[in-house]
Order: C-alpha cells, then sequence, then structure tokens
C-alpha cells in the first residue's frame, strides 16, 4: 500500500505537467456551458494517460473512470469544474486571457489541473485500492441551473453507481500550504431575484401626473430589510440583498417601470420556502398600496451543500497526516453557493478548501476579480493532496 510520501513524490514528479495543464486552461477560457476547446484539451490528456473517458455530457462535460483492485467494491467521484467568468483579465502574465472579456477568476483552471495531476497519480497507483474513481469535468457552475443539476440529470452517479464525492475549491484568503475543511452545514442556497415595479412616468416636475415607480421600489427594498435585516442574528443564516436597480429615467423624466435584480440565501429548505413566500407578499403588499404593479420572478438556484460528517473526518485525518495539523483548518459558514451542493444532497461528499494565496508575493486578490491569481506551489497539493484523500477514502473499512 502506498503511504503519503509516495504521493508527494509522484505529485513532485507531474508538477511541471500540471503547471503547464492550468497555463493552458487559464490562458484560454470559455464561458459556461462553452467549454468546447476546454473539454478537447482535457480529453487529450486524459488520452495521453490512458484513462477511458466518455465525453459530450451536458455537451462538454466528460466522464473518466479509473479502476483499482475489485472495481465493483465502492465509486468515488471527483469533481472539477472547467467554466469561466465575463471578466477582462489585467493580470500581467505571461499565461494572461487570449480571450478578452473572459477570465478563470475562480479557479477552475486550477480545480482541473489538479483534478487532472490526481487523475495520473492515482491511475499509477490503482493496484494500491480497492474500487472505482469516477473523474467528473464539469460544465457550467457559474450560471442556473448549474452543470451538476445537468450532469446529474444525464446520469453521471449511476454506471457505477456513486458512493461519495470530494471536490476541492481554491481559497486565496488561506495561504498555500494550507487547506480546510468542515463539517456539515457549510454553505448556502442560492436564489435569483427579479422585480418590475410599474407605476405612472411622466414629467417631473408635474407629480401630480405621475405616480414614481422608483419611490414604491425604494419602499419595497425598506420593507424587505425590516423583514431580512441581514444582521447576521438570524436563528437561520439568511441573505437578502440587491445589487441591481435600474429606472432608465433623467433628471427631469419620471419612467413607467423599474428593475431590480438581487439574491436571496438561506441553510434550511423549509425557510427558503417560507421567504419566498414573505417576499412575494411584502413587495405586492407595498405595491398596492402605492398604487403600482409588481411582477416578481424567483428563479430557484442551488440548493445548500452540507459535508457529511464521516467522510469529512475522514479527509481531514487523511490531510493531517498529508500535511501536518498546522496546516488543516477548520471552515467558517459561508453564505457563498456552489453547484457541488447538488452531489451533496444526494450522497456523502466533502468539498474542502485549498490554500492558493501568498502574501509575500503579493497573491492575494480574491475570486471573482480581474486580478486573482494564485500562488502555482498549490497545484503541488492540489493535485497530490486530492490523491491522498481519494485513497484512504477507498480504502477504508
Amino acid at each position: 500500500m502506498v503511504n503519503a510520501e509516495h504521493i508527494k513524490s509522484l505529485a513532485e514528479k507531474n508538477f511541471q505537467k500540471v503547471l503547464e495543464i492550468r497555463k493552458h486552461i487559464h490562458a484560454n477560457p470559455e464561458l459556461s456551458f462553452e467549454e468546447y476547446k476546454t473539454s478537447e484539451y482535457i480529453a487529450k490528456i486524459l488520452d495521453s494517460l490512458g484513462i477511458e473517458y466518455s465525453k459530450g455530457i451536458v455537451k462538454t462535460g466528460i466522464v473518466a473512470l479509473i479502476k483499482g483492485k475489485n472495481p465493483g467494491k465502492r465509486t468515488l467521484l471527483l469533481r472539477a469544474d472547467m467554466d469561466a467568468l465575463p471578466i477582462v483579465e489585467t493580470n500581467n502574465v505571461e499565461y494572461v486571457s487570449k480571450n478578452h472579456g473572459v477570465m478563470h477568476a475562480c479557479g477552475h483552471d486550477v480545480h482541473s489541473a489538479s483534478l487532472l495531476g490526481a487523475a495520473a497519480i492515482l491511475n499509477e497507483c490503482k493496484d494500491s485500492f480497492e474500487g472505482t474513481i469516477k473523474l467528473i469535468f464539469q460544465p457550467g457552475e457559474e450560471v442556473l441551473p448549474g452543470g451538476a443539476s445537468l450532469m446529474i440529470q444525464e446520469g453521471v452517479l449511476k454506471n457505477p453507481e456513486v458512493n461519495i464525492a470530494i471536490a476541492q475549491h481554491v481559497h486565496p484568503s488561506m495561504e498555500t500550504g494550507k487547506v480546510g475543511f468542515r463539517s456539515g452545514m457549510y454553505m448556502a442556497s442560492t436564489d435569483e431575484i427579479y422585480l418590475t415595479v410599474t407605476g405612472k412616468g411622466g414629467h417631473a416636475a408635474m407629480p401630480a401626473e405621475y405616480n414614481n415607480p422608483l419611490l414604491i421600489a425604494s419602499e419595497i427594498l425598506l420593507e424587505l430589510k425590516k423583514k431580512f435585516p441581514n444582521d447576521g442574528k438570524s436563528e437561520i443564516p439568511t441573505v437578502l440583498a440587491f445589487g441591481k436597480i435600474e429606472g432608465k429615467g433623467a433628471t427631469n423624466v419620471i419612467p413607467e417601470k423599474v428593475e431590480l435584480a438581487g439574491t436571496f440565501r438561506t441553510m434550511n429548505e423549509k425557510w427558503r420556502k417560507e421567504a419566498h413566500a414573505e417576499i412575494t407578499r411584502i413587495v405586492n403588499e407595498v405595491a398596492n398600496k402605492n398604487k403600482g404593479t409588481a411582477d416578481l420572478r424567483i428563479e430557484i438556484g442551488y440548493p445548500f451543500l452540507v459535508n457529511d460528517e464521516k467522510v469529512t473526518e475522514l479527509c481531514r485525518s487523511a490531510a493531517i497526516q498529508y500535511l501536518g495539523k498546522e496546516n488543516v483548518e477548520e471552515l467558517p459558514l459561508r453564505m457563498t453557493a456552489e453547484d457541488f451542493a447538488f452531489f451533496s444532497q444526494q450522497l456523502p461528499c466533502c468539498f474542502y478548501r485549498l490554500g492558493t494565496g501568498n502574501k509575500s508575493k503579493g497573491i492575494t486578490s480574491g475570486v471573482h476579480t480581474s486580478t486573482f491569481d494564485i500562488d502555482e506551489n498549490a497545484l503541488r497539493i492540489g493535485s497530490g493532496l486530492m490523491a491522498w484523500l481519494t485513497i484512504q477514502q477507498l480504502n477504508a473499512q
């Protein structure tokens, strides 16, 4: 049976190749559900490793299999997402995005490269574990309905049936060399809210002749704020926030309507449904009171993400063995969302964080920014630790 030092040596052996893969994917980003060239590139890497795969799942997704001893014993899924964001990259690096206006600003290039690195290690060590590893290269994590949900609909959890799933995500506020875990509830559900408030437009100098939808919308926001204060004191973690309000009037023009967009996030499915009803009630009551109308649309997004305690604790212990206790941290709850949650709703999962920052090198930019980047040394851990966690899970009694 292989030990942690052997896995580290394989991660080191493959490091330059993994680094090359990451740079290539970073320089050639593609938006959600448009990852055709990324998918072709990943398929070529799998071909070079001699790993069997199927492609074209949800158009660009790939599912690959590595079979160990007694492959029918259990199946563990490892997932990486492939899509990029509509951001103009401003980094001055050799691997800067060649696709202007599109950037791997959330680290999905790191996730895919790390999974390919882990695949190379696991393929070389397949006589050291029992069971089958299913590698998922997933499209469309960044936009609803989420590539994870669509891949599940297309049967990626079957043939062979998956028993456990693991994924990692870059964490720029954590120094490279460290990782983080949290058992139980970890990330919030997310819903998108679209609201159009209609009043009566007119000349701003003639208030008797118009019904200003901006004022109606403002009152709606204030009433929602009373119900959903976002003060962190709620019994159930909850966030309701609006980031867009657009009236398209002018200094002397009152518009006919106002459009708003926001997000609702929480960690309880019962409360999630109740909150939707409460939002609807408040919006309609305020609009009606002010003799306006409101068209409200709530798009149901990702569910909350929960980490299975048994799987996560085994991963945490394996990470301590691999990196040392001082490099394994406890993660706080996050109100951000992640479509890996769809997997966590169906089977035991562990979603953990990979430290990618380095303050001494000035690598501190957060995800979804034009200057996001990583300390490349994180790729050693990104591939090696994932392989180690997989072996430990599959060989657990």
